[in-house]
């Protein structure tokens, strides 16, 4: 059974990204005092004890976009208020009530849902008497609370769950696998989220910068539970304009590093960049399971001669000549399930547990092979005996006579033979080398 989501709804720059971290306890929304940072349903689950609701982030109601994306932004909250089992209506003590406030209360009104108001930005019990004025909205008495300094956080919380109690608040079903889709501005990241999920989960606008929050979307395959998310399109950090695209920026790479699969997006119509080269060399550093997406082919001058891209993207992206190439057309949502059933299938190869033996049999094959040629202008490398020690990445720790003799080409080398080797052709693999202590 589904959770119950809870919505948050009002105007622009009232706080509601703010309460959104707030009760999740951690930074989740892009805050910034400028209005209309969020557009898509940034979502999360809220858990107290045993119980648990999803909470809904929206943009804010009649936001003039500087982008042109206020209709994008309209459809997200009818999106979300249309799911909601409860809202919570949030306005600004601050301000007081203003015309756009009671637009919003009407609409909810025709929807004939639960609502909380609350009046944010209540620093202090002084300000309360001045929430008053909002009860001619029909909501009753609004709850005044700080979302930046947890003022009555608990409380609300406490109203939420009693508002709740009809409704089933067990556990979600937990996600099998986090799949990160990153990329160059205007790639087709959300066009593919979109075609994954079936809907209009996310804004999909031609305007470069349309995403700049994380975006998690759960989708569900084969009966289990997939968490796909959008994250900003990336550019060079000089070329960022403002503090939201540098908070994108570090959001991309901390979803990058909590993700199990990326999907790194490519352009096909265009020539790989430099911003192209920084994530493969993030995606590479983080030791990530990936698939290079080639979208918008449909579009590219000579669909016929994949093989000739691949090599193409062999010469340019080297750090991840291992991961599997997919040519898509997010917006026609061609190949888009097979990307996924490939996720899949990287996934249990990243996850693989090689058997001790085996792992070193492959050892002494590739020992056997090189014979007398593995030399170093400091002596020669030996390992000893090899260990797998975690899974996604596949990290080996090799049990060695001088860590300081296995350089960065010879350890490419022993990488490439073990892909040979092993079931673990298509993922990272992370060797470690430590010193062999004999008595």
């Amino acid at each position: 059974m589904a959770l119950p989501v809870v919505a948050i709804i009002g105007r622009p720059n009232v706080g509601k990204s703010s309460l959104l971290n707030a009760l999740a306890g951690e930074m989740i929304s892009i805050v910034e005092p400028t209005a209309g940072v969020t557009r898509d349903r940034i979502s999360t689950f809220i858990k107290r004890e045993d119980k648990y609701f999803e909470l809904i982030d929206t943009g804010g109601y009649g936001i003039v976009d500087s982008d042109e994306l206020s209709n994008h932004i309209e459809r997200q909250i009818f999106h979300a208020i249309g799911s909601a089992d409860l809202v919570i209506f949030m306005v600004d003590i601050r301000d007081g009530l203003v015309p756009l406030d009671i637009t919003i209360a009407q609409l909810l009104r025709k929807h004939d849902l639960e609502v909380i108001g609350v009046a944010n930005k209540a620093d202090s019990a002084k300000m309360f008497p001045a929430a008053a004025e909002f009860n001619k909205l029909g909501f009753g008495e609004f709850l005044c609370i700080s979302a930046t300094e947890n003022l009555n956080k608990a409380v609300l919380l406490d109203m939420i769950f009693e508002k709740l109690e009809s409704v089933d608040t067990d556990k979600p079903q937990e996600s099998i696998m986090k799949i990160a889709v990153v990329g160059k501005r205007n790639a087709g990241k959300s066009s593919i989220v979109n075609a994954m999920a079936g809907s209009e989960r996310v804004i999909v606008s031609e305007i470069p910068g349309t995403t700049r929050d994380s975006v998690d979307v759960r989708l569900e395959k084969d009966g289990q539970i997939i968490t796909v998310i959008d994250t900003a399109g990336v550019r060079k950090i000089g070329k960022m304009e403002n503090s939201i695209e540098f908070y994108s920026y570090v959001r991309v790479k901390r979803t990058i590093g909590r993700a199990d699969v990326v999907l790194f997006m490519i352009d096909a119509t265009v020539p790989i960049s430099q911003v192209d080269k920084k994530l493969a060399k993030l995606i590479e550093e983080e030791y990530k399971t990936c698939i290079l997406v080639i979208n918008k082919w449909d579009l590219a001058k000579d669909t016929s001669l994949t093989e000739d891209y691949q090599e193409y993207l062999t010469k340019l992206l080297p750090g991840l000549k291992f991961a599997p190439i997919a040519f898509t057309t997010a917006t026609e949502s061609k190949n888009i399930q097979s990307v996924l059933d490939l996720a899949a299938e990287l996934y249990k190869q990243a996850t693989t547990q090689i058997p001790t033996p085996k792992l070193n049999k492959a050892f002494d094959i590739i020992k056997e092979e090189r014979g007398g040629n593995i030399r170093a202008k400091k002596g020669k490398p030996k390992f000893y005996y090899t260990a797998q020690i975690a899974t996604n990445p596949i990290t080996l720790l090799m049990f060695v006579n001088k860590p300081e003799l296995f350089e960065d080409n010879f350890r490419k080398m022993i990488v490439s033979r073990l892909r040979s080797l092993l079931p673990i052709d298509e993922v990272p693999i992370r060797l470690i080398a430590r010193a062999h202590r004999r008595s």
